[in-house]
């Protein structure tokens, strides 16, 4: 397993992430710490969940997951094998805190909790799982309208963000802060006024990646590379949708679609493109969720690529794509698709 740098920090992560918010709502307890044992075992030290979690995320299952990871914990008393990642609810969500943004009193409120349920002192990677101010991730890019935002107010809650990670880095109940679903201009306005207030800086962000949705390529690339921001790509798969299993209406028993009752990244513009992948990789004797994945690795910004599994069979597919090496002409291949179909989803 190769590990990367996270951010300017002296912590190896596995380039392949442990993703877990299926744990609590299509994997028991007993599915989800049986991945945990054979990610740690194929070579895996990085993983990632948030209070939100499990998903499709309800007031039902809010903080199952963590509680899954917590009870691992205490069976194993494995913790210090891994680098644990979590995020406290970027706000408007009515039941978490009454849907309030983070702030001086939520964040401690929220972690408070993630700890108690993850039974561990402290979280190395702690992240806002979304902007409270608006933004455009989770389908909203044809609607996104930063328009109304009061810059004023939002810088004043950056810092006010900032200066509540300093304090609990101080206390040893986190060791770094990571942002998520984040735009160019909030990374680079947090990692400003963290130099210019002496506070914590930005080591990662978690934002959506793969062949389908590419929006990292451009300003957030030149913002990673220069601030040193690495990315953790979710949803390298589309959530599923790059193996095809939504094509034409299908809607697997079981998958994240039909819990959902959405079709989630497949629709009319994205199946072509779909198509498109799983021929190539079909004529290149490559499984498709396996190139995806590969591709993800290849981006020269890249930390880590967080996947997540219903089943082992899944799991020990996805984590053997770091064996995978995309030759040029598949390469080639992805890119010409890519030009044909760069908005899809």
């Amino acid at each position: 397993m190769k590990f990367n740098t996270l951010g300017r920090t002296d912590i190896k992560v596995s380039q392949i992430c442990l993703g877990t918010m299926t744990w609590g709502r299509q994997n028991s307890e007993l599915e989800a710490h049986e991945q945990i044992d054979y990610a740690l075992e194929a070579g895996l030290n990085f993983m990632d969940t948030a209070e939100v979690y499990a998903i499709p995320p309800s007031a039902e299952t809010y903080g199952k997951t963590e509680a899954i990871i917590g009870s691992w914990f205490k069976k194993t008393g494995k913790r210090d094998q891994w680098v644990l990642a979590s995020k406290i609810g970027g706000g408007n969500t009515s039941w978490i805190r009454d849907g309030s943004r983070p702030s001086a009193t939520t964040i401690r409120q929220a972690l408070e909790g993630s700890l108690k349920r993850l039974q561990t002192d402290y979280i190395d990677v702690y992240q806002v799982h979304w902007p409270w101010r608006g933004h455009y991730h989770f389908e909203n890019s044809w609607i996104y309208d930063p328009s109304s935002q009061n810059t004023e107010e939002t810088l004043a809650s950056m810092v006010e963000i900032l200066e509540t990670m300093n304090e609990l880095i101080k206390e040893g109940k986190i060791r770094h802060f990571g942002l998520s679903n984040e735009t160019a201009w909030g990374i680079s306005q947090f990692t400003r006024l963290a130099e210019q207030h002496g506070l914590p800086r930005v080591v990662s962000v978690q934002n959506e990646y793969s062949v389908l949705r590419r929006l990292f390529d451009h300003d957030l690339a030149e913002v990673a590379q220069h601030e040193n921001v690495g990315l953790l790509a979710y949803s390298a798969l589309a959530a599923g949708a790059i193996t095809g299993k939504y094509l034409d209406g299908a809607m697997p028993e079981g998958s994240r679609g039909s819990i959902s009752g959405g079709l989630y990244r497949n629709n009319e513009f994205s199946e072509p493109a779909i198509r498109c992948y799983m021929n190539l990789a079909r004529d290149h004797g490559l499984d498709v969720a396996q190139m995806a994945i590969a591709f993800v690795l290849s981006r020269p910004f890249l930390t880590s690529v967080i996947i997540g599994a219903t089943s082992m069979e899944q799991l020990k597919t996805n984590i053997a794509a770091e064996n995978i090496v995309l030759d040029s002409e598949v390469l080639r291949g992805i890119e010409s698709i890519y030009r044909r179909y760069p908005r899809t989803i």
